[in-house]
């Protein structure tokens, strides 16, 4: 394969990983410009800027209820934890909502089976707020802003109750919007980007072929080797629940089941990337390091209680049925609507980027 070959995939591959995801990450920044901009920060501190379990049980369940993918999550949780939510819910949050939601739920019961889904089930609910226990743990007693924070546009922040109350409804939107996407998406963009170029890199440079060969390895290596691969690629929970049926189907174990789809729905470069520049090192440690573990963990334990005498689900006409169910929970953008939405990611990567491009050219023109 030539460079230039080599180089059109890569470019071909994360454009395609961005189309998959830039529909919610948009969405996701005007809903976090308008939680940062709407929403009483005192009631909103209040009800998840604490330690208390009630905390995390309510992120948690909120975010298993939304269909939206590890980098489209990722701004909500930026504007969650800005806007004064404690480390603990905001993570449990990130973790719950890309792992699974009803359809998830829907298209593994009917492709992957009752026994699977289960595990899955339990693993989707009990590992965000083991997560979320572990975040309050080791995080500082007051909320950091650290790195991206600087980046933010202070005007919203400095205003004070009394102003806050006299801005209409309409004003509160347009200026949430407006830090939603020339603040917060600007800062996350500037990484989700080259995330996105480094994923297409992996998935360009390791063969499909090595990935599914190793994905039909029941041992221990072959399961925290899925999990690592797994957190590098981009999968969305419900687009390769099909996927993993079909490997399942060919012969791989339960636990391959269970661990690529926890590791690699919760995490991906361009999250992981954002995460350390946006939250910090810790942060990003205590979330990728819990999901592999945990998702290894689960994996090791669906094949201790799967294995013998496994027998795949393979049933066409229910899958029909299933995936018919599933379809109807999931909201599919059009393609020109995906097109459109990475166009705007691209755009605010350009224009976080913008001032030192500036400063380079110049400097080179002298």
């Amino acid at each position: 394969m030539s460079i230039i070959s080599t180089l059109e995939n890569i470019i071909r591959s994360s454009i395609s990983a961005l189309n998959g995801s830039s529909f919610w990450i948009v969405i996701s920044y005007a809903l976090a410009g308008i939680l940062h901009n709407v929403l009483n920060p005192e009631k909103f501190q209040k009800m998840l800027g604490n330690k208390k379990f009630s905390s995390i049980l309510k992120s948690t369940i909120s975010g298993m209820l939304l269909p939206i993918c590890s980098c489209g999550v990722f701004p909500l949780g930026v504007s969650m934890y800005y806007s004064g939510a404690y480390l603990g819910p905001t993570l449990s949050f990130m973790t719950a909502t890309p792992i699974i939601n009803p359809a998830a739920i829907i298209l593994s019961l009917g492709l992957l089976g009752k026994e699977i889904t289960i595990i899955y089930l339990i693993a989707g609910f009990t590992v965000p707020i083991i997560t979320g226990l572990l975040a309050n743990k080791f995080a500082g007693d007051e909320i950091c802003y650290i790195d991206g924070a600087d980046e933010f546009d202070d005007d919203f922040d400095i205003l004070d109750d009394e102003e806050k109350d006299s801005r209409s409804l309409r004003e509160k939107l347009v200026e949430g919007l407006k830090w939603g996407f020339l603040d917060l998406g600007k800062s996350i963009s500037k990484y989700i980007i080259p995330g996105m170029l480094l994923a297409g890199f992996i998935l360009t440079i390791v063969p499909q072929h090595f990935i599914q060969e190793y994905l039909g390895n029941p041992s221990l290596i072959s399961l925290g080797g899925i999990a690592i691969i797994a957190a590098l690629m981009y999968v969305c929970a419900v687009g390769h629940i099909p996927f993993i049926a079909a490997i399942v189907a060919s012969g791989a174990s339960p636990g391959v089941a269970i661990t690529f789809l926890m590791a690699g729905a919760a995490t991906n470069l361009p999250e992981l990337i954002s995460m350390y520049k946006m939250i910090g090192k810790r942060t990003t440690t205590i979330y990728l390091s819990t999901t592999l573990i945990f998702s290894f963990m689960f994996g090791y334990l669906a094949n201790r209680t799967l294995l013998e005498n496994f027998i795949p689900v393979v049933n066409f006409d229910s899958s029909k049925k299933t995936i018919k169910i599933a379809k109807s929970l999931i909201i599919n953008a059009p393609d020109s609507v995906r097109y459109l939405c990475s166009l705007i990611v691209f755009f605010l990567f350009v224009y976080a980027i913008w001032p030192k491009l500036k400063k380079l050219v110049i400097s080179e023109s002298v």
